[in-house]
């Protein structure tokens, strides 16, 4: 949810230097959503070391790369979830 958050509190020329739009943003946003409510049904105690599936388009892989590198580590109080988000973007790229 962090990453949600994050996505969240871009500002608008932001959105515009990640080349997204809001509808953009509502479309990711509604991934990540989704994975939250799977996430629901795992116990706290598993949960950070759980891995979280999203399905997304690969077209908006590479932006959330970016996003998740340039605007993440401004909005993030959790350094592993950081890591651990990059490391899964990067494998699915």
């Amino acid at each position: 949810m962090e990453f949600a958050l994050a996505l969240l509190s871009v500002p608008p020329d932001e959105l515009e230097a990640l080349d997204w739009s809001f509808a953009d943003r509502k479309r990711l946003l509604d991934h990540f959503l989704r994975s939250g409510k799977a996430a629901q049904r795992i116990s706290r105690d598993v949960l950070a070391q759980s891995p979280i599936t999203l399905r997304l388009p690969r077209r908006d892989l590479a932006p959330l790369q970016r996003f998740a590198r340039r605007e993440l580590p401004k909005a993030a109080s959790n350094a592993a979830m950081l890591d651990r988000v990059i490391w899964v973007l990067d494998e699915a790229a």
